[in-house]
């Protein structure tokens, strides 16, 4: 391969890349960015990728979740807050029920921008160019918004510090102690059923806490029982900004990029000779690859070995994202593929992405009973593959939308319009998510033994 350099991709085709009208704007923009401090560390990034081998040898789990596309207009320390509780209940429910460590990644702090199948929207008869994400155009249905505008970017980094301010906060300062698991519980939630089942794990961590404490085990003196470690991640779609985020960690000499820690390659830009994997090749991060029908198993493969040559464990993360009527066409091959070849990936599932529908009132939705069925799929497929199901990739938020129907509320299509705030994609609800990770956590065990089973052997 050539030698890779930190503007190296811009030699490589590129899609899904606004073009700006004013490049002397948009230079001036990536210029001052370049002397930004990091939004994050290079030490939290290997901290994340050694997490990420644990998963990949079976000894954790990875849940990775937020909002489809972050928005200016719904940035609030209230939302940052309630979706950090329910990845932190997410991951208390598949902890205790699974008997595995969780990996916990956000997809926040710098979610924001987001391939369209269309570069073109067309309404009452005029064309504009598509929202692509708040940091590069407005949502709102003008000839004047709909440009890229270089200083959004100025908006995006400011938010995304100050959304990992309040999260390195929240994780850090005592507010993730299990002793305050009761603070976690979001008001709407009490009275539903997956709030209920919630309180009762609860007090059987109370019980198990106060057993500790006798013993002399407590928050006091074990620093692990009342921090947790909440890791960022985006798509790595909008290369002139992740340029301008990537800096050389002075302890190493090698680059990462300081936008987030783990960043991912989309289904429609991991083109093996494309730009994205060529920028995503040179950085340290742990690198995701979105996995959906129309990848082939010797493009997986070459884009394996491009992206991580040392076939390094927590460096490469597939995300299958096939829709609930496709696992078993795809996602075998791929499996069989990956083991034939010796390469160490860790396995997560999207179930979101493959199965968007647009319901009669025109609402793009997601059946959350179609959710389930893709996941339950994909640990089916896994077992009988030999294979670890490690992870799971949902668009999620912790307020109480209205934009996946099913689930123990029963949101109907006539329910859509009533909370249905997305900027991009429908979310799962703080219920419909722990509703999700309480279905799912006996198949994350059963894998979990399953794939510690296999090790065993093998060794």
């Amino acid at each position: 391969m050539k030698k890779w350099t930190l503007n190296s991709w811009k030699n490589y085709p590129v899609k899904h890349i606004p073009e700006y009208e004013n490049k002397k704007e948009l230079n001036m923009v990536l210029d001052k960015i370049r002397n930004f401090p990091p939004l994050v560390f290079a030490g939290e990034t290997r901290t994340l990728k050694n997490h990420l081998a644990d998963v990949v040898d079976g000894k954790a789990f990875l849940l990775q979740g937020g909002d489809c596309a972050e928005s200016f207009a719904e940035f609030h320390p209230d939302n940052i807050r309630d979706t950090f509780k329910v990845i932190l209940q997410m991951s208390l429910v598949m902890t205790y029920s699974a008997s595995v460590p969780v990996v916990k990644v956000g997809r926040i702090a710098g979610q924001f921008s987001k391939p369209r199948s269309s570069p073109t929207e067309i309404k009452n008869g005029k064309e504009l160019p598509s929202y692509l994400g708040d940091n590069i155009n407005g949502i709102e249905f003008s000839e004047k918004l709909r440009k890229p505008d270089a200083k959004r970017l100025f908006k995006a980094y400011s938010q995304s510090a100050s959304t990992l301010n309040l999260l390195r906060a929240l994780s850090q300062g005592g507010f993730a102690d299990l002793n305050k698991v009761h603070l976690w519980n979001l008001g709407f939630l009490k009275k539903s059923p997956e709030g209920k089942k919630f309180k009762e794990l609860e007090d059987k961590i109370a019980d198990a806490l106060s057993f500790m404490d006798a013993c002399g085990i407590n928050s006091d003196f074990n620093r692990r029982l009342k921090t947790v470690n909440c890791f960022t991640s985006h798509e790595a779609l909008l290369l002139p900004f992740e340029e301008a985020m990537t800096r050389i960690d002075s302890t190493t000499g090698k680059y990462h990029d300081t936008s987030a820690h783990f960043v991912w390659i989309g289904d429609r830009t991991r083109q093996p000779n494309g730009g994205h994997v060529e920028f995503c090749r040179g950085i340290e991060n742990p690198i995701g690859i979105k996995c959906g029908p129309s990848l082939k198993t010797d493009e997986l493969i070459k884009l394996c070995n491009i992206l991580n040559p040392k076939n390094e464990k927590g460096r490469i993360t597939l995300i299958s994202r096939f829709g609930h009527d496709n696992v078993e066409k795809f996602l075998p091959k791929l499996i069989r593929a990956i083991k034939k070849e010796g390469l160490n990936v860790l396995w997560s599932c999207d179930p979101m992405h493959g199965n968007t529908i647009k319901s009669a009132n025109g609402f793009k939705t997601r059946p959350f009973n179609n959710v389930v069925k893709e996941v339950k799929k994909v640990f089916a497929v896994h077992k009988a593959e030999g294979s670890y199901a490690g992870g799971l990739h949902i668009e999620m938020t912790g307020k109480n939308v209205t934009e996946c129907t099913g689930g123990a509320q029963k949101i109907s299509e006539k329910d859509l319009s009533h909370r249905y705030h997305t900027h991009c994609d429908p979310r799962l609800n703080a219920s419909q998510a722990l509703e999700l990770a309480f279905l799912i956590s006996d198949e994350i065990k059963k894998n979990s033994q399953y794939s510690k089973n296999i090790i065993q052997a093998v060794s």
